[in-house]
């Protein structure tokens, strides 16, 4: 039996592992339940798991989700704040720790969980672009084991030999192939993506995620901070890393080798199929997603990515070669710019544009404890404020 701790239960990665935990009652069982503000789908799913503990972020709210379980006779214990969010990443029963919280906020439980040796599903970019090195270290130092559940790393995961004293090179592997696929303006002329709206950004053809990586989907910085996952999960050289655009998302990323081999991973898109491998690993579980109709899918279609449409993922490589602070400026920057894309502060095309003006002018120095991280986090945030400030309001009307 695996003890369960989720950051980030009320979001899609939550959501969609706690289904694929129903599905396998005799091999899961749920202690902590963690979310930012969510009170009444955090509340339902206690009702229904009935986690030992529950987290919010928010002290209003986490003392209405007591009331409301304590009038429910559930026992869950709710506490708040982010230093809960630790606590419950670290407990000594949890064997198990789902880091799916968005953003920075999710980097100190995800830590907190590696420190603790526990077997880490990880969701959560920020931990490895921002900290990788802190990350990985504390990885190592604690024997923790970490399971990647993107669906492209775990792609990558269950392609690759094991290669735990090894390098990629010495197991005959050429290069990574992370395919994404190139969102809703992959074929928008260019001259039309500086009106699009948010509404028509977060509308991913197909995946169903959460407005922020639905919009890094759409400008491809999820696949730029995707290239900087895969370096650390894999220690992988960035020249190792190669991105391919492929509509249909079914291949899921592919392995090449010096044979000339390429290994792929295929599924329907649906994260309950690398969350359900993750969390079965060694073995195979049931994920509830349909199985795959490679009759019915028909073509495979791949292209490379035009880096003119795309800039972000220029940028995203042009920041791992940089290390350091560049990248904890790159993921804090972006952070800020959809957030005022999606307030219609600025237009979409503004966002690579605030990202590359931030990253250039701030100084690279190493990155080596999390107080590194966090500081150049807020100068950065602060920095791209101040940016946007010089923005021009975009029209909130569509491309017509």
């Amino acid at each position: 039996m695996q003890y369960l701790t989720i950051l980030g239960s009320t979001g899609s990665i939550g959501v969609s592992t706690l289904d694929v935990v129903a599905r396998n009652p005799q091999r899961f069982a749920v202690t902590a339940l963690a979310a930012r503000s969510r009170a009444d789908v955090l509340f339902d799913q206690c009702r229904r798991f009935l986690p030992k503990y529950a987290v919010l972020l928010d002290a209003d709210a986490a003392e209405g989700l007591q009331q409301r379980l304590r009038l429910a006779e559930i026992a869950t214990e709710v506490l708040c704040g982010e230093q809960a969010l630790e606590r419950v990443a670290a407990l000594p029963e949890v064997t198990t720790v789902v880091a799916a919280i968005v953003g920075i906020a999710g980097l100190r439980p995800a830590l907190a969980a590696a420190r603790s040796g526990k077997r880490i599903l990880l969701a959560n970019k920020e931990a490895l672009v921002t900290a990788g090195a802190v990350f990985m270290s504390a990885v190592r130092d604690s024997g923790a084991e970490l399971l990647p559940i993107d669906s492209e790393h775990n792609a990558i995961f269950q392609a690759l030999p094991i290669f735990r004293d090894r390098s990629l090179a010495d197991c005959g592997v050429r290069r990574i192939l992370l395919t994404a696929s190139g969102g809703p303006f992959r074929t928008l002329p260019i001259g039309q993506m500086a009106r699009v709206t948010p509404e028509e950004a977060v509308a991913h053809p197909n995946w169903v995620m959460g407005r922020k990586i639905s919009v890094d989907s759409a400008t491809m910085m999820n696949k730029g901070l995707e290239v900087i996952e895969a370096h650390w999960l894999f220690a992988a050289d960035p020249q190792m890393i190669e991105v391919v655009i492929h509509p249909q998302s079914v291949v899921h990323s592919l392995v090449e080798y010096c044979d000339g081999s390429v290994i792929a991973q295929l599924g329907n898109p649906d994260m309950r199929t690398p969350i359900a491998h993750a969390l079965g690993h060694p073995e195979r579980i049931a994920s509830g997603a349909d199985f795959l109709d490679l009759a019915r899918v028909g073509n495979l279609s791949f292209e490379a990515p035009d880096l003119a449409r795309f800039p972000c993922l220029r940028i995203a490589y042009d920041a791992l070669r940089a290390g350091g602070t560049a990248v904890v400026a790159l993921n804090a920057v972006n952070e800020i710019a959809v957030a005022e894309f999606l307030d219609h502060r600025i237009a979409f095309t503004d966002i690579p544009a605030l990202i590359e003006r931030v990253v250039a002018a701030t100084p690279v120095r190493p990155v080596t404890s999390l107080d590194d991280v966090e500081r150049a986090d807020r100068q950065a945030r602060v920095d791209a404020l101040a940016a946007c400030a010089s923005w021009s309001v975009p029209k909130k009307a569509g491309r017509g």
